[in-house]
């Protein structure tokens, strides 16, 4: 494995990779394209591309139906294919700094359902850590295949994505060796101020110059929570933004705290995530999980019939190639109800998240097919009228009142005191307060980064 003696970044270095110091940019640019495996990836953690863009789509009108803007951040092009890299990164770094852990001396732990786990291995291999990822049993071959490319080892639970409490539970196990530190992306705050931080920004960078420059609605469908963070910083500027959690039709916890099975990798969790805080959550949507399926299948291998069906040209949605997995095509959906709940017009832009891209699912496509039959023409024709264009806002649960809130409290509360969690301490996060005053301390981490830098130099 690679050691890495040296800090990675700083979350204002992920922010804004411009303020690393000009050749260590070059240099970590150069590595993206020559090896995955050189530590230098560490500070090529951010939204934004070799021209300092942040990486970001604006879906064809003709394709979603509604006059506003989808606006959906790209993460395929992260380290190891996800954002989820990020928080991995921030909650390993943190963890360096305090001197709570060194490489050699310490195993890390990641539960998760995907590309957490997939990120995990990845910056625990760069800065070299044995890693080993918690993950359910029925998730897709690609993610087992990219955790053991990375020197990651697994161990699996029972289930498949909505089954993520069995995952927490065997957490606890390893909570009893001293040298394990666990990456609980579920409820430790690293999570939230990379996203806030650093995902909320690009969030309101992408929508600048188009439509309006306003975000009048951000589309986030929590798994860990950590991503709709960044709602947070968006509402610090544009303080009237709609926030939209999308979860699962089969497992509507936020709904009506409802804990079936369903297919979409990586959100709907059977929780009320620690780290969620559901202070800047407006409302909750909900997508049928195989709509999710169908609809990746009709954007990666559909785009000619969708075309022919929208009379564009031959060719004109070939740009969406490859973005997109399940939970980026939930993501994509809730947008599109969203708009339609909120009647938004064509100067609105609702942003929402492609998590990863579609490397991570062609076994889950075999699997469509194997369940529904051959994949037609005719079929992905009424796919897309019936998934994108027929998505209607039916169902879209406001919880912006003092009940809702109290309720997704008690439901928090109800999962977190298992975990060891005070009522006290619960309680706090009842207050705006305590987020921000979290948020805050970016400031002496970024510090304490740039000061171990110097010693190291």
């Amino acid at each position: 494995m690679a050691t890495v003696l040296t800090p990675g970044p700083t979350y204002a270095e992920m922010r804004h990779p411009s303020k690393l110091p000009a050749d260590l940019r070059r240099r970590a640019l150069a590595a993206a394209r020559s090896n995955e495996l050189d530590p230098l990836n560490l500070f090529n953690i951010t939204w934004r591309n070799r021209e300092d863009r942040v990486r970001h789509v604006v879906l064809p009108k003709a394709l979603t139906g509604v006059a506003a803007n989808i606006v959906v951040l790209l993460a395929r092009d992260f380290p190891s294919g996800s954002h989820k890299v990020g928080p991995a990164y921030a909650t390993l770094m943190e963890g360096q700094l305090a001197g709570e852990i060194r490489p050699g001396e310490n195993t890390i732990i990641g539960p998760s359902t995907g590309n957490f786990g997939i990120g995990t291995a990845y910056i625990a291999h760069l800065m070299g850590y044995r890693a080993v990822v918690i993950m359910p049993e029925g998730m897709s071959a690609e993610r087992y295949e990219r955790i053991r490319r990375y020197g990651g080892e697994l161990d699996l639970t029972p289930g498949s994505e909505s089954d993520v409490i069995l995952v927490l539970e065997r957490t606890e196990h390893f909570k009893k060796d001293p040298t394990n530190k666990i990456l609980a992306q579920f409820e430790l705050l690293p999570n939230y101020r990379f996203h806030r931080y650093v995902t909320g920004e690009a969030a309101l960078e992408a929508a600048r110059g188009t439509g309006d420059g306003r975000v009048a609605a951000f589309v986030s469908a929590p798994g860990s929570a950590g991503t709709i963070a960044a709602a947070d910083e968006i509402k610090a500027t544009f303080a009237d933004c709609a926030v939209v959690a999308v979860e699962p039709d089969e497992c509507a916890t936020l709904t009506d705290n409802g804990r079936g099975t369903h297919r979409i990798e990586g959100i709907g969790d059977k929780m009320v995530t620690l780290i969620h805080n559901v202070l800047t959550t407006d409302y909750v949507a909900r997508v049928h999980d195989d709509d999710c399926v169908a609809g990746l299948k009709v954007l990666e291998h559909g785009r000619a019939v969708v075309e022919r069906q929208l009379k564009l040209e031959p060719g004109a949605l070939g740009s969406l190639a490859g973005w997109f997995g399940i939970s980026s095509v939930c993501n994509i959906i809730g947008a599109i109800k969203t708009a339609k709940l909120l009647n938004l017009g064509k100067d609105h832009n609702v942003v929402t998240i492609a998590t990863d891209g579609f490397d991570r699912y062609p076994s889950v496509m075999q699997d469509l097919e194997r369940r529904r039959g051959p994949v037609t023409d005719a079929k992905l024709a009424e796919w897309y009228e019936r998934i994108f264009r027929g998505a209607t806002a039916g169902g879209m649960l406001d919880v912006r009142s003092g009940v809702q809130k109290e309720r997704l409290f008690r439901q928090k509360r109800e999962i977190w005191r298992q975990f060891g969690y005070s009522d006290a301490y619960l309680e706090k996060m009842k207050s705006q307060a305590f987020w921000d005053d979290e948020y805050a301390k970016i400031a002496k981490i970024d510090q304490g980064v740039a000061d171990t830098r110097k010693l190291s130099a």
